[in-house]
């Protein structure tokens, strides 16, 4: 009777259908649109394999990562949580490669008179993501410190946890203006660009990607990142107003 029950398990297993092959992305949330694009064209061509995002701020993935949180690919919005996940052994530095390019903005309603970053100081609230774990933030901090502007607006920037909910606050209103990426600028239903950035007033943005240690032991990983750097995800990231060299 035992062996019975052996070969009936033995069976269903045999005719029962392979399991799609899972792989976690950590990923920056200002490329939450483009990546969930990349993911849905991916599974549509290669058949069992089931892409799963996890979009946040790159400082809030890179410490959950380095806390033993699952993640087969890591794409950053700056080279510094990227760096921070090399030093914890999580990534090997060999595998870190750039994926994209950004720029700062600041958004608000159509009625704000800015033409100048000097004009922000005319601004009663402004969102910013935070600069402890959001790169838009530190990129905004650098920006605002290196045009002297950072101490006499400081009471009034309202910290995001992300760069989409500081785009959310400026959308909706609820602030006069917001920091965010140009790619981010253009998914606002209300808010519109304001100003540019001047470029040199902070380093440029940039989007490192790498497979973690994990990411290394699955193949599937490896032929994902490999689509990642074709000509097709280059056009769906120019799409979204991300910049590919």
């Amino acid at each position: 009777m035992r062996s019975l029950l052996v070969a009936l398990l033995l069976s269903l297993i045999l005719m029962s259908p392979g399991l799609a092959a899972e792989i976690r992305l950590s990923v920056a949330a200002s490329m939450t649109d483009a990546v969930k694009e990349l993911a849905a064209t991916y599974e549509k061509k290669v058949e069992d394999v089931t892409l799963l995002p996890n979009f946040a701020s790159s400082g809030s993935l890179a410490k959950q990562i380095a806390q033993g949180a699952p993640a087969d690919i890591y794409i950053s919005a700056n080279p510094k949580w990227m760096n921070y996940l090399v030093e914890k052994k999580r990534i090997p530095a060999e595998q870190v490669q750039t994926f994209a390019y950004n720029s700062l903005v600041l958004v608000g309603r159509k009625n704000q008179s800015v033409s100048a970053l000097g004009d922000i100081v005319k601004l009663e609230r402004v969102a910013i993501g935070s600069p402890k774990s959001v790169p838009a933030g530190q990129y905004a901090e650098q920006a605002l410190k290196a045009a002297g502007l950072y101490a006499k607006i400081q009471t009034k920037l309202i910290l995001a946890k992300d760069v989409r909910q500081a785009l959310m606050y400026a959308d909706r209103g609820e602030t006069d203006g917001a920091f965010v990426y140009k790619t981010d600028a253009l998914l606002a239903q209300h808010a519109v660009i304001l100003l540019e950035v001047p470029q040199k007033f902070y380093n440029e943005v940039t989007y490192p990607i790498a497979l973690t240690l994990q990411g290394l032991k699955k193949p599937e990983a490896a032929d994902f990142l490999a689509y990642l750097n074709t000509d097709e995800a280059s056009a769906i990231l120019k799409k979204y107003g991300f910049v590919v060299r």
